[in-house]
């Protein structure tokens, strides 16, 4: 990737205790910088859509998209109708990224089924390429969903149906959210892009070759990374205190290493695991899990902040982006922060 190339996107996030403050000012430097995107988020309180149509009306020009849109909170054509209506609204902005969140999160909030989720996502995906597509009444027969249901339990009158609306565009971009080798495949198999969670520099080479396998299969929407979308968050604090600056990503490192997923299965924890640190994940974990959340996040070594995060000094931080990330396969450095943030983000990324 040229330098010049990579993109700039601010990632909202979702909302924790309240609505966080700032928001549209953010938004408004975004859009006056030159962002190319603003992306929100959602996990077991606020949704990701209502914060982005709010927050998108106040823009004209900059795309919008969910990372991510949880599967398992809305059917397929559900997702489809807000994306539809997100898109006529913005003039043709929108961009869903859809993710299947983890087992605690899907049968504990949303009350879904989390087994193959896989093959549940290549159904879904499936489905709401139908519905944009509007080319037929929609029907899909899968194991994880059916339309019409004529299953037991239903009336039998279900009837294939079109969307009234007529989708403003048929190729409307669908992001993946994605960890797993398997997973990233899949992404560059039936979607636009891929949106990573911790991507770091030092896996490059092994994602690279999971969306290679995905571009090659049969039917693959896109051939190469050439006309794919890999936006990514990467946090950035300057600090002349480089483990001062660190500890504001261990305190997020901390929370999804040890406490977003079940000590059986958690994604988060599995890809600090294929970095190298194997031996220290566990530990985090356990502190986590035991409520000693503070020295859970006081474990997180620097390096593997260093891995997935740019912090220190403003001269180390440039080295970094020109050095490591730039020569990623991410196509958008998304980040958040106030406005003088994202102004020396953009100076950094563009100078």
């Amino acid at each position: 990737m040229a330098d010049d190339d990579l993109k700039l996107g601010l990632h909202l996030g979702y909302w924790y205790a309240g609505p966080p403050v700032g928001v549209a000012e953010m938004v408004a430097a975004a859009e006056e910088l030159g962002f190319d995107s603003i992306w929100t988020a959602e996990a077991y309180g606020s949704d990701c859509f209502t914060p982005l149509a709010w927050q998108g009306a106040a823009t004209s020009r900059v795309k919008m998209g969910t990372a991510v849109c949880q599967m398992a909170a809305r059917t397929p054509v559900a997702t489809a109708m807000s994306a539809l209506t997100l898109d006529h609204l913005s003039g043709g902005r929108f961009m869903l990224g859809l993710g299947a969140s983890g087992p605690q999160v899907v049968e504990g909030w949303y009350g879904q089924p989390y087994p193959r989720p896989l093959e549940r996502t290549r159904e879904y995906v499936s489905i709401v390429r139908q519905v944009l597509a509007r080319e037929a009444p929609v029907t899909h027969q899968g194991r994880h969903f059916q339309l019409p249901n004529h299953g037991e339990g239903t009336t039998g009158l279900g009837k294939p149906l079109r969307s009234i609306t007529h989708p403003l565009r048929a190729d409307l971009p669908i992001l993946l959210g994605a960890e797993g080798p398997k997973n990233v495949a899949l992404a560059a198999e039936i979607c636009d892009g891929w949106l990573p969670i911790f991507l770091s520099p030092g896996l490059d080479v092994g994602y690279r070759q999971n969306l290679a396998e995905g571009f090659a299969r049969p039917g693959a929407r896109h051939t190469s990374l050439d006309t794919f979308e890999i936006p990514n968050m990467v946090h950035i604090v300057v600090d002349d205190d480089v483990e001062r600056a660190a500890d504001v990503v261990r305190m997020f490192l901390g929370f999804y290493i040890g406490g977003m997923g079940a000590r059986e299965v958690n994604f988060h924890a599995d890809v600090f695991a294929r970095m190298g640190y194997g031996d220290v994940v566990p530990e985090i974990q356990d502190l986590f899990l035991a409520g000693r959340k503070d020295e859970a996040i006081a474990r997180v070594p620097l390096a593997l902040v260093e891995d997935v995060a740019m912090v220190g000094p403003i001269d180390k931080i440039r080295e970094e982006l020109d050095q490591k990330w730039r020569s990623t396969c991410m196509t958008t450095l998304l980040v958040n922060g106030p406005p003088e943030h994202l102004r020396l983000v953009t100076d950094l990324v563009r100078g």
